[in-house]
């Protein structure tokens, strides 16, 4: 299969039966047919883990983070590539195959991006759609998922004591050794559902309750990354927030209830309180 390396794609879960159909049909539905999944679950109650072996045999059960569930995914894989996913993901039909003929065009490309879409439904989600809009393209903010196995082994894989920013902490370790990243024009669509800034919120209270540690490491990343609110893409893009007042202020008052959660939960991190709750 030298000339169709195996690309082992890699997703973790916990108690995602509502969206893990979804994103299992559209890997076999690529058009690189030459992939294995691996599904790597932390304890799902629901029927996460039954539907999953519909598609593949290689289901597992790992904690006590995503970080840890990623890792492990890959010690499990066979394939010379493998990619990254979130449960909440659908990829479009020319991903793999994009990603494959990148790596095999480019020898010093190390990990690839695939840009992102939001959908979903209700009031609130048209506004996380259109924050989605101005990341693309933004190296700052989109993080490559698609990787060399070899070089993903060579790096360690993700930081196991981070959580949420380890996205972006991998590629950028990669970058700052040197490492080319290189881009996809297919998509990951990504289902916010029915998109709750409260519940968002409590994921970026815990994120930031362990984010210092990715700042430490990155301190050149907290004007871009870490500021939620202001960040410097939003005013790159301004015509795009001048034509569309309405998207513009919904999305900076969702923005406003991320970054305050995101504020308590350093603040708490800081004190050495405990920080899974918000």
């Amino acid at each position: 299969m030298k000339n169709n390396p195996l690309v082992s794609v890699i997703i973790t879960t916990k108690n995602e039966q509502d969206v893990i159909g979804d994103i299992l049909e559209s890997i076999k539905k690529q058009t690189y047919q030459n992939s294995e999944i691996i599904l790597v679950d932390n304890y799902s109650s629901d029927k996460t883990l039954k539907m999953a072996k519909e598609f593949t045999k290689k289901v597992f059960n790992k904690g006590p983070e995503r970080s840890a569930q990623r890792n492990f995914g890959v010690k499990k894989a066979l394939g010379e590539y493998v990619l990254i996913l979130d449960a909440d993901m659908v990829l479009t039909q020319k991903v793999l195959e994009e990603a494959v003929k990148l790596f095999k065009k480019e020898k010093e490309v190390g990990a690839v991006v695939i840009p992102e879409k939001s959908f979903g439904i209700g009031f609130w989600t048209k506004f996380k759609v259109f924050e989605r809009e101005f990341y693309e393209g933004e190296d700052s903010i989109e993080a490559a998922r698609f990787f060399r196995r070899t070089l993903f082994n060579k790096f360690g894989g993700y930081d196991k004591s981070i959580t949420g920013p380890e996205d972006w902490d991998l590629p950028l370790r990669m970058r700052k050794a040197g490492i080319k990243i290189g881009r996809v024009k297919s998509f990951i669509l990504h289902n916010e559902r029915k998109f709750s800034p409260l519940k968002s919120a409590r994921k970026k209270f815990y994120y930031a309750s362990h984010a210092r540690k990715y700042f430490k490491k990155h301190p050149e990343m907290v004007l871009s990354q870490g500021n939620l609110l202001l960040r410097p893409v939003f005013f790159k893009k301004w015509k795009k927030l001048i034509l569309n007042p309405y998207l513009s202020l919904g999305m900076f008052l969702v923005r406003s209830i991320e970054m305050s959660a995101a504020l308590f939960g350093i603040i708490l991190s800081n004190t050495g309180k405990p920080k899974n709750k918000f």
